[in-house]
């Protein structure tokens, strides 16, 4: 679906807004973002920091609403890759936005690269030269990014030699990635029966992918891109072997980049079964897939020298304690109400863990569901095409799903970490809403020179956090008495709405 429609006031009024919120970040980004010589000292000090932080608000709110405008669909899938594109030029040319993990990146590469495990040694012990633009938090722990990653990041700053070198090999990296997503998106859309128009805009000019993904040099941009390759690769030859281990080498690529991609594995397996779904093509299909993942996983490890000590890192990440989180933020009520009674449990590290227990059962009931609708199918008299369509839209859709909950059930939240589920949805979701007005309210949630906005407001955040929690599980268990409790997003139903 290449649907082509001449642009509307409407539309043209989106493309400019969202480009003059674009240049106001880029101006943000260079009177206050986040600057290797600047330390990391609050939003409002230094000579521009008002201006900075000013510029960002607005540049936000008018790139939020220029996407939020267009929800439904850009006039037609080139406007909408030509206005995602020229909203990204501005941002190519800022300093880093909005976070310092493009920073740890360079020393944890130039660390690998000095012969140092950076799974072993944090990058101050390894004496990186940049190490003062390294957030404080980081600069002693192991990095928690898989192999391939490692390498890239070792490349970079061999090849940049510099740290602004190496910061702009990373950037390139980023943007490849994007890109790469960019190329797949028609694709997956096509295949799941969703209006490529409205995939576009939604996957691409959301103001995260541009100010996270492009700006901030974010590693999810990598992620993103092998995973959207791979999963085309499946729609497009499933069951076929040469598909399958291609697919398999690059879902394992993603793992190697972050772990986060194991998340999506067990869905993959699912789209990569040709023909009627039974156990035995499961397992026929699915291993297959399965040994090229765990081949490429094995590979870059021993190929790389650094084996899995990167898994003991990601227990690190959760070091970061924010209210975005919504575990964290259950947690932090109870600390609040324990302190009334005059005690203080410490409940962060309890509620996290049940967020992911329950993370856990809901990834199992996830596929569950997936399957079940799959070997449904199995059964449906329809016309060709229209059954080929379902079975993608199921499964990208409840891989999307499962993305949104890791997002939401882990312990810690970065505005970033939105851009997984928002790739999968955009090309899946029946309806859009749901997902979009958490990704826009996303993006209000930093400022350009790393700070988040959690920091300020972690109290009254909380309560609204865990008050939003219990709106949703009251909703989720009425709607389940009602019989109403279908998933949006990845079902079978017609692609359109909002």
């Amino acid at each position: 679906m290449t649907e082509a429609g001449a642009p509307t006031g409407r539309a043209r009024a989106a493309r400019h807004l969202g480009l003059t919120g674009a240049v106001l970040l880029a101006v943000a980004g260079w009177l206050g973002g986040v600057l290797p010589e600047v330390p990391p000292t609050g939003p409002w000090r230094g000579p521009h920091g008002p201006a900075a932080v000013s510029c960002w608000l607005v540049g936000t709110a008018l790139m939020v609403g220029a996407w939020w405008a267009l929800r439904a669909g850009a006039p037609s899938t080139e406007w909408a890759y030509r206005t995602a594109g020229l909203w990204s030029l501005p941002l190519l040319l800022t300093p880093p936005l909005a976070s310092r993990d493009v920073y740890s990146y360079a020393c944890q590469g130039w660390s690998y690269a000095a012969g140092h495990d950076p799974y072993r040694v944090g990058v101050a012990a390894a004496g990186c030269p940049w190490v003062d633009a390294v957030a404080p938090i980081w600069r002693d722990t192991p990095a928690p990014y898989g192999p391939v990653f490692v390498l890239l990041a070792a490349l970079a700053a061999a090849a940049g030699g510099s740290l602004l070198g190496t910061l702009v090999v990373l950037r390139l990296y980023a943007v490849a990635g994007v890109l790469l997503a960019a190329l797949c998106l028609p694709g997956l859309a096509r295949a799941a029966g969703v209006p490529t128009r409205r995939a576009v805009w939604l996957g691409l000019a959301s103001p995260l992918v541009g100010v996270h993904l492009v700006a901030g040099a974010h590693n999810d941009a990598v992620l993103l891109g092998l995973l959207a390759l791979g999963l085309l690769v499946l729609v497009r030859a499933p069951g076929r072997t040469r598909g399958l281990l291609v697919a398999g080498v690059l879902l394992g690529l993603a793992v190697a980049v972050k772990a986060t991609a194991l998340v999506v594995l067990p869905f993959a397996a699912l789209t990569a079964v040709h023909g009627r779904y039974t156990l035995r093509a499961l397992l026929r299909d699915g291993g297959r897939l399965a040994g090229a993942v765990l081949v490429t996983l094995a590979a870059v490890s021993a190929l790389s020298g650094l084996g899995l000590g990167w898994v003991a890192g990601l227990a690190r990440s959760g070091d970061s304690q924010q209210w975005t989180s919504p575990p964290t933020a259950v947690g932090f009520v109870v600390d609040y109400v324990g302190e009334l009674a005059g005690r203080r449990p410490d409940a962060v590290p309890v509620t996290r863990a049940v967020g992911l227990l329950a993370l856990v059962v809901l990834l199992a009931v996830l596929w569950w569901r997936a399957w079940t609708a799959l070997r449904r199918l199995n059964d449906v008299r329809q016309r060709v095409h229209r059954l080929a369509a379902a079975r993608p839209r199921v499964t990208l859709g409840a891989a999307g799903v499962a993305l949104a909950a890791t997002v939401l059930l882990a312990p810690v939240l970065h505005p970033w970490y939105v851009t997984w589920p928002l790739l999968l949805l955009a090309v899946s979701a029946t309806r859009t809403t749901w997902f979009v007005v958490p990704a826009a309210v996303a993006a209000f949630l930093t400022l350009p020179d790393g700070t988040t906005v959690a920091r300020y407001t972690k109290a009254p955040g909380a309560i609204v956090m865990t008050a939003l929690l219990v709106v949703l599980l009251v909703g989720v268990v009425r709607s389940r008495r009602n019989g109403t409790g279908r998933p949006r997003g990845s079902g079978a139903g017609p692609a359109g709405g909002t």
